[in-house]
């Protein structure tokens, strides 16, 4: 049997082949939703990420037969494990052929950083923190990926049934939605103008210069999805570095009709207590980017997608509602105005981010519109 041999990332080089392994496996695939190499590098670079405040890390590159066969990122989240009171070493970006000898060298590479950090288990497929992609896909490999979520082949989970001790930790599940051909479902007209009306919330008409300029929203929409999500499995904190990093990086290129808020008006200062943050699926633009890279045609491909509208699909990349006003009705709100905004631009659907399985509340407000449950991914844990 031919060994597999385990290599750390310690050279440009070896970074650079860490990134391109994925553009290399999935070359033609019609579904993954490869990322910008550029955005790659600064993800994985510990100069250039602002989760390095909190996290460490290390890559692994899995070679047989002298080739180049996978690829795993081995993560220790301290700001996650301190406060969730789990010492847990992370495993991410995944990657590999269809060979089980090649995820049990890579799974044990990460677990000996782990053992080595004082780590109790090992979590995963998640990444830095909450803003990376999570979960392996396990159902759904014939729809159309995310930026924002990831996509892997279908061997990924046969092979990790396999892996002795590994076991399932958390489930994702996400939707597909179907925009109204024309008109408001009724629900959602109701209870966002009984919502407006009685409890005085309030949709702005966002300009760009307000998100960098004094009035902060970028600020703002970032500290509601800290508290928004800062319970939810997988979640630490953002730093208010790392929210500098995120304003400053994407906001410039959200539509502002498609960045939607939600106001309450009975604070002195209008408090923002719900945000939605959606963008045209980049998916197929990213396709056409060769290698990642924007030269020298990849540019106009993303420039048609970001400002032209270019695609079917819509990616809701965040929806949030503070808890405190989510019986309130104020997530219709957030569709009360961006369902216009999508029958404009002639989206046919959208894509859910990831849900937690277990999570009701949220996905009970997919019924008032057509909808249907299409992804599933888990992570594992397992015990060091």
């Amino acid at each position: 049997m031919t060994s597999v041999v385990i290599q750390r990332v310690e050279t440009k080089k070896d970074l650079k082949d860490f990134i391109e392994l994925h553009y290399e496996l999935y070359k033609g695939n019609p579904y993954d939703a490869p990322n910008l190499y550029s955005d790659e590098l600064k993800t994985f670079s510990k100069d250039k990420n602002p989760a390095f405040e909190f996290c460490e890390a290390e890559y692994f590159l899995a070679y047989k037969d002298g080739r180049l066969a996978g690829r795993v990122a081995a993560i220790v989240n301290h700001r996650y494990n301190e406060q969730w009171q789990r010492p847990a070493v992370r495993f991410g970006w995944l990657d590999l052929i269809n060979d089980l000898d090649v995820l049990k060298a890579l799974l044990k590479a990460v677990e000996d950083y782990g053992r080595e950090k004082g780590m109790k288990e090992i979590i995963g497929p998640l990444g830095f923190t909450d803003m990376d992609p999570e979960g392996m896909l396990y159902y759904g490999h014939e729809e159309l990926g995310t930026m924002a979520t990831g996509y892997n082949y279908h061997y990924y989970f046969e092979l990790m049934e396999q892996m002795e001790g590994y076991e399932k930790d958390n489930d994702y599940v996400e939707w597909k939605l179907w925009v109204p051909k024309e008109g408001m479902p009724e629900k959602f007209r109701r209870v966002a103008e009984m919502t407006m009306q009685r409890y005085n919330l309030h949709v702005p008409q966002l300009k760009r210069s307000q998100v960098f300029g004094p009035e902060q929203y970028g600020q703002k929409v970032m500290q509601v999805v800290n508290k928004t999500f800062g319970h939810l499995y997988g979640y630490s904190e953002m730093t208010q570095k790392q929210i500098d990093s995120y304003v400053k990086e994407y906001f410039k290129y959200f539509s502002m009709d498609m960045l939607c808020l939600v106001e309450d008006w009975n604070t002195p200062g209008h408090d923002v207590i719900g945000v939605g943050i959606t963008i045209p699926s980049l998916t197929k633009a990213l396709q056409k980017c060769r290698k990642g890279r924007l030269l020298p045609f990849g540019w106009w491909h993303i420039m048609k997608a970001l400002y032209f509208k270019k695609t079917d699909v819509v990616d809701c990349l965040l929806i949030g509602i503070l808890p405190e006003y989510r019986a309130k009705g104020a997530n219709a709100l957030l569709f009360y105005h961006l369902i216009p905004v999508y029958q404009k631009y002639g989206f046919k659907w959208g894509e859910s981010h990831v849900e937690m399985e277990a999570n009701n509340r949220v996905q009970n407000q997919w019924g008032y519109l057509e909808s249907e449950q299409h992804k599933r991914r888990r992570c594992f844990k397992k015990t060091l």
